[in-house]
């Protein structure tokens, strides 16, 4: 079959709409204005930490039913921006677990508790009394999950996002002790940005124990599951850990491969790329195996793989016939491609069914720099599946509905 390959020069079609999976532009607040003029669709805006969760919120009332650059379905949301609420692993440190007791602990609580709190989370041991000092107080995770699902409710089409695992980073130096080049008190911080990010501080050698991460993630899952909203996933040198993860929440809820013999002899629930028909496990009432199940289930019905870094081989574990949830994977420029090259995720891309692939930006300021990077990414991703770039950019379109609408 001929390749429908496009070239350089070919007109990008924004008029089919093009639809940023996952984007930061409350970071820099001062751009927001820019969404107007933007040629992008939809923008997929993710929270992270406490300072921009209600930024999110206000950001995507302010763009409610502004979508009118795309043919959108007339039964599908035409807000310009979907909003994402979750806690980053990054910022996971700054959460007191507290699920496991009787009710939320309040802030006098939390503040007596916050040297042995990072004490407890961080490893090495800290002993930086700078850093320790400068922490903030850490906020409740069961308040933090109260919050979260009350934002989600207010707003019928949000995700969950951005939560994951990450087992590289290390929490930034205190302001006063370092700057972005390592020397002695020449951090300063840019007020064009949101605070609470690393904003050009050097790290320091403390990282959130995985524990402590995957505490901060099920609980987000969990209720994901419990509003039934897709997810946003965060995972670096975590794929593993991520799967683990999972596995534990849908544990019980595996779809049931169904045998080619069962097939002939009845219907069943169809499947997209696995070749077999499967049926879930469990129903409502337990009595009747053919119920479609509406009881909330404790893991999100759609995730998205943000910017997947990892190899071809993991992707045989979200694939699997018996996984209940849709996996879908996103990639970015800034990422995936920042040389304009990447074996790795190409063959990723290649690899994958065509329904489950999906386009981002993952940067922090709106404007014209995200609709370069989006058109950057749709045009690459063409490139190695072969597709033109009109029916690629339908498809991508297609997918990032599915995945935020179901």
């Amino acid at each position: 079959m001929q390749s429908e390959k496009p070239t350089a020069s070919e007109p990008f079609p924004w008029e089919i709409g093009v639809f940023d999976a996952h984007c930061h532009p409350t970071d820099t607040m001062s751009s927001i204005d820019d969404i107007k003029a933007m040629k992008a669709a939809t923008l997929t805006v993710m929270a992270t930490r406490e300072q921009d969760q209600e930024l999110v919120s206000q950001v995507a009332l302010q763009f409610k039913g502004s979508n009118q650059s795309s043919e959108q379905d007339s039964d599908a949301c035409n807000d310009r921006v979907i909003p994402c609420f979750g806690w980053h692993p990054w910022f996971s440190h700054q959460i007191f677990d507290d699920t496991k007791h009787d009710e939320p602990r309040d802030g006098e609580y939390l503040a007596s508790m916050k040297i042995e709190h990072y004490k407890n989370v961080l490893a090495p041991l800290i002993d930086d009394e700078d850093l320790l000092h400068e922490l903030p107080v850490p906020c409740s995770l069961v308040d933090l999950v109260s919050r979260t699902r009350a934002r989600l409710q207010k707003h019928p089409y949000a995700l969950v996002g951005e939560i994951g695992l990450d087992k590289t980073f290390r929490i930034p130096k205190a302001w006063s002790s370092a700057g972005s080049d390592g020397n002695e008190n020449t951090a300063s911080s840019d007020s064009s940005i949101t605070p609470g990010t690393r904003n050009g501080r050097a790290l320091s050698p403390y990282r959130v124990k995985m524990d402590h991460q995957r505490a901060v993630i099920k609980v987000q899952l969990r209720l994901a599951g419990e509003l039934q909203r897709p997810v946003s996933l965060h995972s670096v040198q975590a794929h593993g850990a991520i799967i683990e993860v999972l596995q534990e929440l849908w544990a019980g809820y595996e779809k049931k491969v169904i045998s080619n013999r069962q097939r002939k002899r009845g219907s069943s629930v169809p499947r997209a790329h696995e070749g077999e028909d499967v049926s879930p496990t469990h129903s409502n009432e337990g009595s009747d195996s053919d119920k479609i199940e509406t009881k909330p289930k404790p893991f999100p019905p759609r995730i998205c793989m943000h910017s997947y870094s990892g190899p071809v081989d993991p992707l045989n574990q979200f694939f699997h016939p018996k996984v209940p949830a849709d996996v879908y994977f996103s990639f970015s420029a800034v990422i995936n491609f920042p040389d304009g090259a990447n074996a790795k995720s190409s063959n990723v891309i290649s690899a994958l069914p065509e329904d489950r692939i999906l386009v981002e930006s993952d940067i922090h300021c709106a404007g014209q720099r995200m609709d370069d990077l989006l058109e950057q990414i749709v045009r690459q991703v063409c490139d190695i599946r072969g597709w033109s770039l009109e029916r690629g950019t339908q498809i991508l379109a297609d997918n990032w509905k599915r995945f935020v609408f179901g």
